[in-house]
């Protein structure tokens, strides 16, 4: 893997990528057994009509386009114009905006179900946990999280993906089982599989797929 120079991390780089990115990120991400799963097991558990916050909700598809498809109330953030743009235009049954995570301001234990796939990675340490209890908060009593993210110990490590310089941060698997843990909330499914992006030069990567709930005493 190739390590390049003047990479940057936060919420602006993101935007920027992933502006530059649009369509070819759901080309090289938009067939993942583990999220076609995940999302099959959250909609077997929501109520009809339920509200879901997609978290990074790139271009729609396949995420905010499923849950609308099965009945749901969706609301999709996102940092990145080009993403809102393109969502927008694929899902118009889902609403979406162009506002990051730490920005985005939403009443506590509001949300049936918060997704928040792969779009946690490029934020500093200190960034990335308040992002993850931040999330956690949004999370109604008897809702739900879904999260996928690559799970490793690094901390705004340089390296080269989908031909462009960014800077990822992460936690190895228990680090994130913990820290949602500490949120409040009970973490009832956690995986690693391993996926090859169809992207021409890139391998597989390894992926963490975490179900978990919140009680319905709201504990």
């Amino acid at each position: 893997m190739e390590t390049p120079s003047g990479s940057a991390s936060g919420p602006g780089a993101a935007a920027r990528l992933f502006d530059t990115l649009g369509e070819q990120y759901e080309q090289a991400y938009g067939h993942l057994p583990e999220r076609d799963e995940a999302l099959d097991w959250l909609t077997a558990r929501l109520p009809g009509g339920a509200r879901i916050l997609d978290v990074g909700s790139g271009t729609g598809r396949p995420t905010a386009e499923r849950l609308v498809d099965a009945g749901f109330h969706v609301t999709g953030i996102d940092v990145s114009a080009t993403m809102v743009e393109i969502a927008s235009r694929h899902v118009p049954g889902a609403e979406f905006h162009q506002v990051g995570v730490h920005d985005f301001a939403t009443e506590p234990r509001s949300w049936d179900a918060v997704c928040a796939f792969f779009s946690l990675l490029q934020l500093t340490r200190p960034q990335l946990d308040t992002a993850l209890a931040k999330i956690a908060t949004w999370v109604a009593p008897g809702g739900y999280l879904l999260l996928a993210t690559v799970p490793a110990d690094v901390e705004e490590q340089e390296l080269i993906w989908m031909g462009h310089p960014i800077r990822a941060t992460s936690h190895p698997t228990e680090g994130y089982v913990h820290r949602l843990t500490s949120a409040g909330l009970t973490v009832l499914h956690a995986q690693v599989t391993e996926y090859v992006p169809d992207y021409p030069g890139m391998g597989p990567e390894p992926q963490l797929f975490c179900y978990a709930h919140r009680p319905a005493d709201g504990t």
